[in-house]
């Protein structure tokens, strides 16, 4: 339960593993529309470890492709079917985008004008904050740190608390860029669009969306997580091999990604927005424009996995782009649900791909395989071939090329990056020690290519005066096709020397477990603790934890300036003591060292209160291994019990626990409403 940076790997390191054949797609015999679906279904069942996945394809007005492939629980005998549900994560982004095109349509809300202007209350500790303009939350420049999630991923728990919140929260962060000056990744910015929208019609966001969305596109099949529906129609969920289904998954930053729905939903709103049912043409086209090009962003025509528009993810998508037709492409996560939707305007097309377990990127691909066998019946021929690098031979490299040697960093991972004088750049990424240092061979176009020539780095000197690491590289998937990569995946880290006292602290701090203060007792944080155990300790960069540069023995600042997705979700990181207690505020999460929880006490009339401030109630096991623990829980509130790994043995949340084994070196945690009695008793 140590802290640790969560984020994806660098997606060059994952490419470079990849296979770049192109033979075995030239010699493919184009299969049935039926057939393809199914297989990239299963191809994405497979490779990303899922459960489930569920797929629809919307063609001129109607449905016209559905199907499924997994099961739908581990233990029931119970069929997929296409009226099951899924959580589409951050898809419900594009759902918000339409809300706020619609009040732009209507005068009431102007793209460029400030968010202020709608949001009265809306304030930051960074008087930067008045520039942000409501376009700015949609093609996620506005420069804000990036997710509040404190008590947003809950299970079976639809409080809304965590939009609630959000202004409060913001109140006391700065921004980590300029407004406008690049598009980053990011959450936070969608939730406080939901809330211009709220503030703008006076409604609840679901009440809108439902009124001005849903109903004119006659969707019947799509629900947030505070809404009266059948639960029993979701899609069940679990933790990695364990055969008991996990509670209702809800992610409530609705408008960010809490909405559930069908593909079959979900494909007919991604082809209601193809007319004009939903907004005017000028709408849809002002969504499709290529937003990402507003500020800094690599100078290339690379295909690559982001190019966002308004809402979307990608308003350019391989293989389509290679033929002239835009694909627009958003794909959502949640921790236990992914989505994909992939529309292609002129063609009167969309696809959608859902699945509980597996990854977005899967999906998306599925999607894609089936829009491009729909076009194919339909006679349209697309360029599939890989997108190659040019040809580039070894070359003799120029000197003052050494001297950008280092260490690079993003939110994602950190890197040290050697070149010397014979040409050789050799890579290894710190956050992942077991993978092996990767070499590259400079060549005459100015690129570090690898042994196969088609993955590439290259040193670019921003604008901004900032020096980036720019990579390339495009792999397939047999069955699920191409998946690009073209964006800066780290930029330079300044040189940050500290004293060897400033060092010792954070070193201390490093070296001890943190436990989560503020979560409700239903969050899916405490089961997020026990994932974030198995991952691999990561070498740090000197003078930064993560990707934050240490300022004191008690501060580190988030400030590396990176668009795409590598600089999302920056942490701003600060340390006290109180009562001999160490303390972390991550930006404006409280979580408390592990040597501040007392041993559980287990005598007599044993009970334990949550706080009247309402953080958590945290206990270490300590001598009292081996006893067994009944709890009797209070209405609003739950217990967890950590074993000495930091896995979860007993939940009153995820299996209705009352009773637990007391582990060796655990902990148990218990969190309600403040002033929740929690009564002990102990064999």
């Amino acid at each position: 339960m140590k802290l640790r940076k969560r984020g994806s790997a660098l997606l060059l390191a994952l490419m470079l593993s990849l296979s770049l054949s192109v033979s075995a797609m030239a010699e493919e015999t184009v299969a049935s529309l039926e057939e393809t679906a199914q297989s990239a279904a299963q191809g994405a069942l497979t490779y990303g470890g899922a459960d489930s996945v569920q797929y629809a394809l919307w063609q001129d007005g109607k449905v016209v492709l559905t199907g499924s492939c997994g099961s739908y629980s581990r233990t029931e005998n119970r069929a997929l079917t296409d009226d099951i549900l899924y959580g589409i994560g951050s898809v419900s982004k594009i759902y918000t985008t339409v809300a706020v095109m619609q009040l732009v349509e209507a005068g009431r809300v102007s793209l460029d004008a400030p968010v202020t202007r709608y949001l009265k209350d809306f304030k930051m500790a960074d008087e930067r904050y008045r520039q942000i303009t409501v376009r700015m939350l949609l093609n996620h420049s506005s420069g804000l740190m990036g997710s509040h999630f404190e008590n947003a991923m809950l299970f079976g728990d639809a409080d809304p608390v965590a939009a609630d919140s959000l202004l409060e929260q913001l109140s006391t962060q700065r921004l980590k860029a300029d407004p406008g000056a690049y598009s980053v990744y990011c959450n936070d910015g969608f939730t406080l669009a939901e809330l211009v929208v709220e503030a703008v019609t006076g409604m609840e966001f679901m009440d809108y969306v439902r009124t001005r969305i849903l109903k004119p596109a006659g969707l019947e099949n799509t629900f947030a997580p505070g809404d009266t529906f059948d639960t029993g129609r979701l899609a069940k969920t679990y933790r990695g091999a364990d055969t008991r289904a996990l509670p209702q998954d809800c992610l409530n930053l609705v408008g960010t990604g809490g909405i559930y729905a069908t593909a079959s939903d979900l494909a007919a709103f991604g082809g209601a927005l193809i007319g004009t049912k939903l907004l005017r043409q000028s709408s849809l086209n002002a969504m499709a424009a290529p937003e990402y090009d507003r500020g800094i962003w690599p100078d290339t025509d690379a295909p690559d996995a982001l190019r966002y528009g308004l809402g979307w993810d990608a308003v350019e998508w391989l293989p389509f782009s290679q033929s002239g037709i835009q694909a627009l492409v958003k794909g959502g996560d949640t921790l236990r649900y992914h989505a994909g939707l992939v529309v292609i305007p002129e063609y009167h097309m969309a696809a959608a791909v859902l699945s509980s377990g597996g990854a977005s990127t899967y999906n998306e691909m599925t999607a894609a395989q089936m829009l491009a066998a729909a076009l194919k019946a339909r006679g349209v021929v697309l360029d599939e071939s890989l997108p190659l690098l040019p040809e580039a031979a070894p070359a003799a490299m120029p000197a003052e090329l050494t001297e950008n040697a280092g260490y690079y960093g993003s939110t994602a991972a950190q890197y040290r990056v050697d070149v010397t004088d014979d040409g050789t750049l050799t890579m290894r990424v710190l956050t992942m020690p077991s993978v092996p240092a990767q070499a590259f061979t400079y060549c005459d176009d100015g690129t570090f290519r690898d042994t196969t020539g088609q993955a590439a780095l290259r040193f670019v000197k921003e604008a901004n005066g900032q020096l980036y690491l720019y990579q390339q590289a495009v792999g397939l998937l047999p069955g699920l096709g191409m998946m690009p990569t073209a964006n800066y995946a780290a930029v330079k880290l300044p040189e940050n020397d500290i004293t060897p006292e400033v060092q010792a602290a954070w070193d201390r701090y490093l070296s001890t477990s943190f436990l989560p203060m503020g979560e409700k007792y239903s969050s899916q944080t405490y089961l997020a603790l026990a994932d974030s155990t198995a991952q691999e300790t990561a070498e740090l960069v000197p003078g930064y934890v993560g990707a934050s540069r240490i300022v004191d023995s008690t501060s580190a600042l988030y400030e590396l300036q990176i668009p795409g997705a590598n600089g999302r979700d920056g942490q701003d990181i600060h340390v006290y003591e109180q009562s001999g207690i160490t303390w972390m505020d991550v930006n404006g999460a409280l979580y408390m060292s592990a040597e501040g929880a007392p041993v559980l006490y287990t005598g007599p009339d044993s009970y334990s209160t949550v706080q009247e401030n309402g953080y958590a109630r945290w206990y270490r096991v300590g001598g009292n291994a081996g006893k067994s623990m009944t709890v009797r829980v209070p209405e609003d509130a739950g217990f967890w019990v950590y074993d000495t790994d930091g896995q979860v043995t007993a939940s009153s949340v995820l299996w209705g626990d009352t009773r637990a084994e007391l582990p060796q070196d655990g902990f148990v945690v218990f969190a309600g409403d403040p002033g929740a009695r929690f009564h002990l008793s102990f064999q």
